[in-house]
């Protein structure tokens, strides 16, 4: 069950004594409160834990600082999207506002590797409109000797220049919860000139201790991707670990299936469960066709294979796009062969709008037959 509270609700006060006092009396039923802070006002959320069957919620409803109460019909308590629940997962960070019902871009470097060609991406970014931006300080790798990223060395640099060219947000994996406190340290210093996502990617999706520690701090939204090797249940279950430890702003992104059945890509597109998420959860979806395909072949029809997976994944309703770019591939220390050229952005930007505008008209064809 989950208890929503009026906005603002003064949590001093006695009317909030009277409901935590009555919740306290219940037996077998732990409660746990969690805060949502929006650009308005903050809403609160307290979530019983246990049996709650027995609970009468008209009851419970009526105390003066209760809103509505939600019976949990998933057992996703936090992220999941419950019978007659209408809460969002709408979140606003540094301006940008993060939903089920637009898309954003997020393209960039996969791993950073020198302040000149971060630099020439940021540069690409601005003139082509775009505020936000991938750049990868820190990098998990299947070899040990493979180049594991410039860490918190490269850090100062990133942020400074995503000031000077207006990047307001980027998307930045994480492989430790050091690098979270190294994350802000850097921004600290730099003057907050950008704004961070912290990424989780699909080797540490069931790495428990760093969804914890990801999930505590309130500051940085967090960009979950899908594990490789497990089910759609289980990365969704990362997903509430996150959300169970208080941070709700959370973006949970499909980047593809490890498995033969998928070459020659890199790995087997699972942009399908867009609207499976959509409809499980409140939370905005990512796609992320770079690391599904692997490579920048191109069809007959002269599209490459990356924009194809990136289309597919937005006319089913995807809401961001992480996407890798490089000024110079062939230089490029990670993933050099699946990086687009920046004389490409341009195309990839009119190629996602044709692929959105073909949802909305979907999505308007849909509300018609309805």
């Amino acid at each position: 069950m989950i208890i929503i509270l009026h906005p603002d609700t003064d949590q001093s006060g006695e009317a909030y004594r009277k409901l935590i006092d009555y919740l306290s009396t219940l037996q077998g039923i732990r409660y746990r409160l969690h805060e949502v802070l929006g650009a308005q006002q903050r809403l609160t959320e307290i979530y019983l834990i246990g049996d709650t069957s027995s609970i009468d919620a008209a009851m419970v409803e009526s105390f003066e600082v209760v809103e509505r109460v939600v019976r949990v019909s998933r057992e996703y308590r936090v992220i999941g999207r419950h019978k007659d629940d209408q809460r969002t997962g709408e979140f606003i960070y540094k301006g940008i506002r993060f939903s089920q019902n637009n898309l954003l871009l997020f393209a960039g470097l996969c791993a950073v590797d020198t302040p000149e060609h971060v630099e020439m991406m940021y540069k690409c970014l601005q003139e082509n409109g775009q505020q936000c931006a991938r750049m990868g300080a820190y990098k998990p790798r299947t070899n040990p000797y493979s180049f594991q990223g410039h860490g918190k060395d490269c850090l100062p640099y990133v942020f400074e220049l995503a000031g000077k060219y207006g990047i307001k947000v980027i998307a930045m994996e994480i492989t430790h919860d050091n690098h979270i406190h190294e994350i802000h340290e850097a921004l600290e210093k730099a003057g907050q000139p950008t704004g961070v996502i912290l990424q989780i990617g699909t080797r540490n999706t069931q790495n428990f201790e760093l969804l914890k520690s990801a999930g505590r701090q309130k500051e940085y939204p967090v960009l979950l991707k899908r594990g490789f090797g497990i089910t759609l249940e289980e990365s969704l279950n990362a997903a509430e670990y996150l959300a169970s430890e208080g941070n709700r702003r959370i973006i949970f992104c499909l980047r593809g299936m490890k498995t033969n059945m998928g070459d020659p890509h890199r790995n087997l597109v699972d942009f399908a469960h867009v609207p499976v998420i959509k409809r499980m959860t409140h939370m905005p979806v990512c796609v992320d066709p770079s690391h599904s395909v692997g490579m920048r072949q191109a069809a007959p029809d002269q599209i490459l294979d990356i924009m194809h997976a990136t289309a597919q994944g937005i006319i089913a309703g995807a809401n961001m796009v992480l996407v890798d770019f490089h000024p110079d591939p062939a230089r490029a220390l990670v993933d050099g062969p699946q990086a687009l050229l920046l004389k490409e952005l341009p195309w990839f930007i009119d190629d996602m709008q044709i692929a959105r505008e073909a949802y909305e008209r979907r999505v308007k064809l849909a509300g018609q037959n309805s």
